[in-house]
C-alpha cells in the first residue's frame, strides 16, 4: 500500500469532562463506542468527584486509543485551587473576556498563574494516579499572553512527557478568514508554538473545531469542514453533552452540546471519516 493510500490519523477530545454529570455520560458514551480518543479533565469543575473520575478510567482502560488530559480553568464560574490566587471576582476567576483583556494588557501575575496550574496538574495526578497525556485549557486560556509562559512551565515540571494544544491551523488565509473565532486562535497560537518548541514540548501539528455556539448550526457539514485539509496528528476539539440543570447554570453552551453528541454517535460520523481516509488515532 502507498502513503497516498494510508489514512490520516487524528485527535477527536472532548472537552469539559467533570463540568457536569451530563456532559461526563455524553463523554463516556462516545469513548466507549469508539467515538472519541481524548477527552480533557476540568479538576475544578462540578461534577469530578470520586465516581465520576473511576467511571472515566473504567471506559479509558476499555479503550486503549483514548488519551485523557487536564483542562487547565483559569475562567469563571471556576474557582482556584489556590488559596491567594489574583484577581478573582466573588472568589470566581475573572471571566473570559476580562482575562483576555488583563493578559494582552500584560496585568496578569504568572507566578500567581504558575502556581495556579501547578496546583491543577497535581489535582489530576492525585485523582488519575497518573500525570495526564496532554494539557489543553478551556477557552483556550493557554494562549493568552502572560498565561502561555506560566502555562508551559507548569506542564514542563509537572508533565514533562504531555503534549499540549494549540490551536491554529494550516490552512490558505482565505479559509482562515471565514472564521475570526478561529483567526483570533490561529493569531495567539503563533507565539504558544515559538515557547513550546523552545522549551521542548510536543503539539499537535494543526487544530479545527472552533465555531459559533450561539447559531446551533448542524454539526454535521461543520466536521466535514473540521477535517478539510488537517493533517495526520491533527487534532478536532468538540463539546458533546446531555443538558441539565448544573450545565445550565454553569454554561451557555447547552443544547448545542447535544446535538453534537447525537450527529458524533450517529452512523453518519464513521461514514464521514471513512469517506475523508480519516481514522481517531
Amino acid at each position: 500500500m502507498n502513503d497516498a493510500a494510508q489514512p490520516r490519523r487524528i485527535w477527536l477530545c472532548a472537552d469539559d469532562y467533570g463540568l457536569s454529570e451530563g456532559v461526563n455520560r455524553a463523554i463516556r458514551d462516545l469513548i466507549a463506542r469508539g467515538r472519541l480518543n481524548a477527552t480533557s479533565v476540568m479538576v475544578v469543575g462540578a461534577a469530578i468527584g470520586r465516581d465520576e473520575v473511576a467511571a472515566l478510567k473504567r471506559v479509558a482502560a476499555e479503550s486503549p486509543r483514548c488519551a485523557v488530559g487536564l483542562h487547565a480553568t483559569l475562567s469563571a464560574p471556576f474557582r482556584p485551587l489556590t488559596m491567594h490566587f489574583r484577581p478573582v471576582t466573588g472568589g470566581l476567576f475573572l471571566p473570559f473576556p476580562k482575562m483576555l483583556r488583563a493578559g494582552l494588557l500584560r496585568r496578569l501575575d504568572r507566578e500567581m498563574i504558575h502556581a495556579e496550574l501547578v496546583e491543577q496538574l497535581a489535582t489530576f495526578k492525585d485523582m488519575f494516579g497518573r500525570a495526564p497525556d496532554f494539557v489543553d485549557g478551556h477557552q483556550h486560556v493557554q494562549l493568552f499572553p502572560q498565561v502561555r509562559d506560566a502555562f508551559l512551565r507548569a506542564v514542563k515540571d509537572a508533565a514533562p512527557e504531555a503534549w499540549v494544544r494549540q490551536g491554529g491551523r494550516s490552512q490558505p488565509l482565505s479559509q482562515r478568514l471565514r472564521s475570526p473565532k478561529a483567526l483570533v486562535l490561529d493569531t495567539l497560537s503563533a507565539q504558544f508554538r515559538k515557547r513550546a518548541r523552545r522549551v521542548g514540548i510536543a503539539f499537535n501539528p494543526a487544530f479545527a473545531g472552533a465555531y459559533d455556539f450561539s447559531r446551533s448550526p448542524d454539526f454535521g457539514p461543520l466536521m466535514r469542514q473540521f477535517l478539510e485539509g488537517l493533517p495526520d496528528g491533527g487534532l478536532v476539539m468538540c463539546h458533546p453533552g446531555f443538558v441539565d440543570e448544573t450545565l445550565r447554570e454553569l454554561d451557555p453552551l447547552t443544547t448545542q452540546r447535544e446535538n453534537e453528541h447525537a450527529y458524533l454517535g450517529s452512523e453518519h460520523f464513521p461514514q464521514l471519516l471513512a469517506a475523508n481516509n480519516v481514522t481517531l488515532a
